[in-house]
């Protein structure tokens, strides 16, 4: 039986079409940029996300109510043959359309959608892991709670990375959507510039208000503003909290500026950041009435489609510090807020149920919500610390263990606090401060009874810290050689101090303890007795080396894993997850717990594992970032969708016609660029952005160009 070449090849193409999940299911869905990344409650907008492996999008998940989203189209990465066939459909589509009689609603609408393809096609992107695209239709509830939020997308083949995403109480503006930015060649860096039309440049706005947009490279974002003498305005920048590293960027993260001018062009505030955290503060008393312009950019000029920001501009409430930094599980909280605009303002404490760990507060002003900063809670028993108590002999006596809430209340200050101790005791000294936002450095160090040092520590890193890239916080431990009075003493390392320099102090004998990490944040299992795994982490504090055993909590009927033990000298896992669920069950969440069994002197200990994305910082560092949940879906390699559409085939005619038009050429497509064709043909009337006609006449195209075959 005679089978001729386009069979064949349709035959082939069908034959891979069916078997690419398998493959694809390898490649987890990736999101580089959500822009914008927030949006006002009540409002219905659209979003464009930069990604890879996201060309079959099939739902969005943000975390909290009153967010939904519907994809409305989804861009996969194509290449030059694929735009020259999408040109040769519109110039067909607007010949018809001009011949025509009468207006053809569905010609007008192809031909938008198709200019739309091209207009956001890049032949080289400055970043390929942001070429393919996915658009959005948002709507937040007007009384959706505000905040940040968390997205992620989920296609068939799993769950992608979260982004953070907000909902605001303010009105909005939204530049619009960069263009795919091209590669930059060295030398020729001017070619690759985006050529903004002028009157982007410049944007008048009103406060309060936010603001989103993109940095290009080399590129400046102006807001023109009118104010009042005597407003005290807070002008935020959220970048680097909006996406905490890129791979490919040094120093791995946007490193947003704000500048702010006056109507005669003189700066009259500039930021580059706020304290140790990259993203700019400016906080500004207006001097007197007139037009203000804030000016963004990049530290050193770059910039690209993920180079996103929300500028905050107005009076509304703004959280600094909060003292005492923490406070004991279970209470109410007296604390003294400092920042702007807080005239009348509530606290917003957390839950009495919070357990242990860092939460978070904020304030609200006439129902505006501030920034939240982060408080954390512990059980053991707290105080503060006492003035004078900046030497030795003034040193403050504490009983063990105890949390000392201070503060280095004045530059070149020290605190001292002093305790009884026995020989052969273990001791651990721990500060919080830069990890609960404190401008503080802290140096810390233990003397004994005769005044001589025993101990010392100015950073310590917090593995699971993973946003932090200056582990700036200090942790000593020691056994205690002698019976007597023994002094902590903490200050700052480079001499600062004030009001905002708070901390907290554990003095203890060890509690040994551990966190856990899984990675990534999400995970695809497989249908039918299938299933997947996830590498589990664990972070050992205070000498913890009790053996770990790790499993799942409470999964779901048709989810089970055999648990895990980690012995006391290692410290990551695979766990190993089975799934017997069918593929059409919606996403859902799991939780990896971990516990050490009940030892002669210690309790039981068990703590759920906070997912994690592992992600790189300029080329080099690898930071585990924290993730709200733990996502699962399950796969199926065997249950493709079943296509939108049938790509029809090549009617006799048109393969004539084809083959008539070869007569007298050389041209000749081999067997695999006769492939190729189809599958790029395939893909774009998969899209909806070719006709039946069109798409006949280009598969009779690569029947013409076949060999003639031979009967055996």
């Amino acid at each position: 039986m005679k089978m001729t070449l386009v069979t064949a090849v349709l035959a082939a193409t069908a034959v891979m079409a069916l078997a690419a999940p398998k493959v694809k299911a390898q490649s987890r869905p990736y999101m580089g940029y959500v822009y914008p990344a927030g949006g006002q409650q009540g409002a219905t907008f659209a979003v464009k996300i930069g990604g890879q492996s996201l060309d079959n999008v099939t739902g969005v998940i943000v975390t909290g109510g009153g967010v939904s989203a519907k994809v409305d189209r989804c861009f996969s990465r194509i290449g030059p043959q694929e735009i020259t066939l999408l040109r040769d459909q519109l110039r067909e589509l607007k010949a018809a359309q001009k011949a025509a009689k009468a207006p053809d609603p569905a010609t007008d609408d192809l031909i938008a959608r198709i200019e739309k393809r091209i207009g956001e096609y890049c032949q080289r992107p400055a970043s390929a892991a942001l070429s393919g695209l996915v658009f959005l239709d948002f709507t937040i509830a007007k009384d959706a709670t505000p905040g940040k939020r968390e997205l992620r997308l989920v296609t068939h083949q799993g769950v992608s990375n979260p982004l953070a995403f907000h909902v605001g109480q303010l009105p909005e503006m939204t530049r619009k959507p960069m263009l795919t930015a091209e590669f930059q060649v060295l030398g020729k860096e001017q070619l690759a510039l985006r050529k903004r039309p002028i009157e982007e440049e410049l944007v008048n706005v009103t406060p309060p208000c936010t603001l989103n947009g993109q940095i290009a490279s080399g590129e400046v974002n102006r807001y023109r503003f009118t104010a009042r003498k005597g407003q005290r305005l807070v002008i935020s920048a959220l970048a680097r909290q909006l996406i905490p590293f890129i791979a490919d960027a040094v120093p791995g993260w946007f490193q947003p500026v704000l500048a702010l001018y006056d109507s005669k062009g003189k700066e009259v505030a500039y930021q580059d950041d706020f304290r140790f955290k990259p993203d700019p503060v400016v906080l500004f008393e207006v001097p007197q009435d007139g037009e203000y312009t804030a000016a963004l950019s990049d530290a050193i000029h770059r910039g690209r489609e993920d180079f996103v920001y929300r500028i905050t501009i107005g009076e509304q409430p703004y959280l600094t510090s909060v003292f005492p930094l923490g406070g004991h599980v279970g209470e109410t909280h007296q604390l003294k807020m400092q920042g702007w605009n807080l005239e009348g303002a509530a606290l917003k404490q957390p839950a009495k149920d919070a357990g242990a760990g860092v939460q978070s507060v904020a304030a609200i002003v006439t129902g505006v919500v501030s920034n939240a900063v982060p408080f954390a809670l512990d059980s053991l028993p707290e105080t503060f610390d006492k003035e004078p108590n900046d030497s030795s002999s003034a040193a403050q006596k504490v009983t063990l263990p105890v949390i000392v809430n201070g503060r280095i209340d004045k530059k070149g200050d020290w605190d001292v606090f002093e305790f009884q101790g026995k020989a052969g005791q273990d001791l651990v000294t721990e500060v919080q401060a830069r990890r609960l936002e404190s401008p503080m450095d802290p140096v810390l160090k233990i003397t004994g009874p005769d005044g001589k040092m025993l101990a010392f520590n100015d950073d310590y890193e917090d593995a699971g810290n993973g946003v932090n890239t200056h582990h700036a916080d200090s942790y000593a431990t020691l056994k205690l050689p002698t019976d007597g009075a023994y002094r902590v003493h903490i200050s700052d390392t480079v001499r600062g101090g004030g009001e905002e320099y708070g901390y907290r102090l554990r003095i203890s004998a060890a509690r040994p303890d551990f966190a856990l990490r899984t990675v990534p944040s999400s995970i695809t299992l497989r249908a039918k007795s299938g299933g997947g795994s996830i590498s589990v982490y664990v972070q050992r504090k205070d000498g913890c080396t009790a053996p770990i055993t790790i499993t799942l909590k409470n999964p779901p009927a048709g989810v089970s894993c055999k648990p895990v033990t980690l012995t006391g000298t290692q410290s990551v896992a695979r766990l190993a997850i089975k799934c017997d669920l069918p593929s059409s069950t919606p996403a859902f969440d799991l939780i990896v717990t971990g516990s050490t069994t009940q030892a002669a002197n210690q309790a039981a200990l068990q703590h759920d594992a906070v997912p994690c994305e592992d992600r790189m910082q300029a080329f080099l560092w690898r930071h585990l970032v924290p993730a709200p949940d733990l996502k699962a879906v399950v796969f199926d390699p065997d249950n493709r969708p079943a296509p939108k559409r049938v790509m029809p085939p090549a009617t006799p005619a048109d393969i004539e016609e084809a083959k008539k038009k070869l007569v007298g050429t050389t041209a000749k497509f081999t067997k695999s660029q006769v492939t190729g064709r189809l599958r790029q043909i395939e893909g774009l009337y998969l899209e909806g952005l070719l006709t039946d006609a069109f798409t006949s006449k280009r598969v009779a195209e690569c029947a013409a160009h076949e060999e003639p075959t031979q009967s055996p």
